[in-house]
């Protein structure tokens, strides 16, 4: 076994470094008040007003912040579950299941990775009219309860992880297709669904574009309240950073809570590949 150098792990904590800082000057300025804006050099340490930007921040009528965590929230956790469970679904029948199509039914799905998402806005946005969605939750939830970059993975992760022979010991104990999914497949795919669910739920929560274009102020995400605050006659950094530092924290949350099985699912993938 090779001995690793320090100049590893000297590039290690400068990439670690590299990557927090701009979360710790984000807490830094959060802490603050818009005196220090300009300072040079800048404060690297915290200051005492946390609590007091955290109101303010709540309490600003035109953000909305609280309706915009809560929104998200209910728009993250539906969509998340949504997606992996017809992500894993579709992946265990394109892997393991033989029928008529399947190779040019999964290019279709694969092909529609290629469209930018810009361009399906507009045409998006008419059927949201047609549907009297304008301004409300559904609007940004059903567009997206199927992934097809999530069908393709998961689609990949049954193909190595799940062996024919399993399912068709399953299949001769008398077990239906769909109780061979849910008994056999689900659980073997959990590492990899687990990854999948931190995705989705880190673009569901970040979504940006979207929401703009089809909420509005009375009805926000947490993306689409953090716009608001930037966007007013006089630009309060302040709040803007207490705003995304808390819009920070249930991300942090998935991953403490996920983060044993989501790198589990990682580090078992590098090692089939």
């Amino acid at each position: 076994m090779r001995k690793t150098s320090p100049l590893v792990y000297v590039t290690l904590l400068a990439g670690i470094a590299l990557s927090a800082f701009p979360l710790y000057w984000l807490f830094v300025v959060a802490t603050r008040t818009n005196d220090i804006v300009g300072d040079w050099p800048p404060p690297l340490l915290p200051g005492g007003n946390l609590f007091g930007n955290i109101g303010r921040l709540f309490s600003a009528e035109d953000a909305n912040f609280l309706l915009g965590m809560v929104n998200s929230a209910i728009a993250s956790v539906v969509v998340t579950v949504s997606v992996v469970f017809f992500s894993t679904l579709a992946g265990f029948a394109f892997a393991k299941l033989r029928f008529r199509g399947r190779n040019g039914l999964l290019v279709v799905i694969l092909g529609t990775m290629m469209i930018p998402v810009q361009m399906g806005i507009i045409p998006l946005y008419m059927i949201m009219v047609q549907l009297g969605w304008q301004n409300r939750l559904q609007a940004v939830i059903v567009p997206f309860l199927v992934s097809a970059f999530g069908v393709f993975m998961m689609r990949q992760y049954a193909e190595r992880s799940v062996p024919d022979e399993l399912i068709e010991a399953a299949r001769i104990d008398g077990c239906s297709t769909f109780r061979i999914y849910l008994t056999v497949v689900l659980p073997a795919l959990r590492p990899g669904a687990s990854v999948l669910a931190l995705f989705t739920f880190m673009s569901t929560w970040n979504e940006f574009l979207w929401p703009i274009a089809v909420l509005e102020n009375d009805n926000p995400t947490v993306q689409f309240s953090l716009n608001q605050l930037s966007t007013s006659y006089y630009t309060d950094y302040t709040l803007m950073f207490a705003g995304a530092l808390v819009a920070c924290v249930p991300l942090l949350l998935v991953f403490l809570a996920f983060g044993k099985q989501i790198i589990g699912g990682i580090m078992e993938g590098a090692v089939k590949a």
